[in-house]
């Protein structure tokens, strides 16, 4: 690959706008709210994703000899232009970026610099410029004043939906789904509760709804591969489909932090790769199956990423730049969003990590701001405090 000159390449200028910027026993559900066709995922990726793994920026002259053994792959990668590419196990997400539904962005993240994971990821929950300065998330912040309704798949609701709105819960259970008489009999039991009764209603239409059987005790019970990123995501788009379901729904998934033996094709890194491949093309699926892809955004990001350089156990250290994906049938794809800064250690934040370069509120914030129509007035003040002076990027089909 011929060497491109990187000196501030300037790939961000064209992201910028113009002018401005399981079972029933597992259900926990809140009050209904407003309705929209629009459809918001947030998938947290917890532990540090190493973006320059996940992205590697091979047409950077400085690559290789930054990263050492981790610039070597056991595939080609999957080039994306002249400069970026995807890991080998992003295949999925590859054939979305070919298909203009992707948009990868790359040294992204957020105002906190300290590494700590249990900090950056209170700061990228609550939307806040240092951790622990807001309580609650932003988007609970921002579905809130419509009362629209979210789902979280996880048997907690995370901080980014704790907040004032309406939060239903959705967790795979090992323990038998129960009969439809004991549903019939609770409902009878509940009937005369003005809290109890709605909730056990909209429990039972989800539960329903999204293609579970009326009693299926054999089919959850003890059934393992419930723990997976893509069962979850397939329930997720099931939820999402139904015409009075959620609008918005957030996954997590961990065991991203590796700092140890990166690069082995069978390791802890290469395999969660090839879980979020799947989990994200099982989503798409579900999302088309229920026709609600076209109208659907998705963004995946993580606290922070990796330092640039291989560590003592060939894997990376806490670092802060990192790699984040967009992506939907409403997305502006087939692009890398990057105002790169390079590799060389001369460009490194501390000498050490991937500068960051564009704030990942930026994305969050034209993400609502575009597709749930959340005012710009709010965003400054309530979701966003503080990011008033982010750039609008145009990540959304027009």
């Amino acid at each position: 690959m011929t060497p491109l000159n990187f000196a501030r390449r300037r790939l961000f200028g064209a992201a910028l706008a113009t002018g401005a910027l399981g079972p029933l026993a597992s259900l926990s559900f809140a009050a209904a709210g407003g309705a929209s066709d629009a459809r918001f995922v947030f998938v947290i990726l917890r532990g540090g994703l190493d973006g320059l793994s996940a992205v590697p920026a091979i047409g950077d002259p400085d690559f290789a000899g930054a990263r050492g053994p981790l610039a070597q792959f056991e595939q080609a990668p999957l080039a994306l232009d002249r400069i970026f590419a995807l890991h080998p196990n992003l295949a999925q997400l590859h054939a979305m970026y070919g298909r203009g539904e992707l948009a990868v962005l790359h040294a992204v993240g957020l105002p906190y610099r300290d590494r700590s994971h249990f900090d950056a990821q209170q700061v990228l929950e609550s939307g806040g410029a240092r951790p622990y300065e807001i309580g609650t998330g932003w988007l609970a912040r921002a579905l809130a004043p419509a009362s629209t309704k979210s789902i979280a798949l996880s048997t907690a609701v995370p901080l980014v939906l704790r907040g004032p709105g309406p939060v239903d819960t959705w967790a795979p259970s090992t323990l038998p789904d129960p009969g439809a008489d004991l549903v019939a009999r609770l409902g009878q039991m509940y009937a005369g509760d003005p809290q109890l009764a709605p909730a056990l209603e909209r429990a039972r239409s989800l539960h329903f709804g999204a293609g579970m059987p009326g009693d299926a005790a054999g089919d959850m019970s003890g059934n393992k591969r419930y723990g997976n990123f893509s069962v979850l995501a397939g329930r997720a788009a099931e939820f999402l489909a139904q015409p009075n379901g959620p609008q918005a729904a957030v996954l997590e998934m961990g065991g991203w932090d590796s700092h140890a033996n990166q690069a082995n094709p069978a390791g802890a890194l290469s395999n969660g790769l090839r879980q979020l491949d799947a989990g994200l093309g099982a989503l798409r699926e579900g999302l088309i199956a229920g026709a609600v892809w076209g109208r659907t955004v998705v963004v995946v990001a993580t606290e922070f990423g990796r330092e640039v350089a291989v560590n003592g156990t060939l894997g990376t250290d806490h670092g802060t730049g990192a790699a984040a994906f967009v992506l939907g049938g409403a997305v502006l794809g087939g692009r890398v969003v990057a105002d790169w800064p390079g590799l060389a250690r001369r460009d490194r934040f501390e000498g050490r990590d991937l500068k960051t370069t564009t704030d990942l509120r930026a994305v969050l914030r034209s993400v609502l701001a575009d597709h749930l129509r959340i005012a710009s007035g709010a965003l400054d003040t309530t979701v966003f405090p503080g990011s008033a002076g982010a750039a609008k990027l145009a990540l959304l089909k027009a």
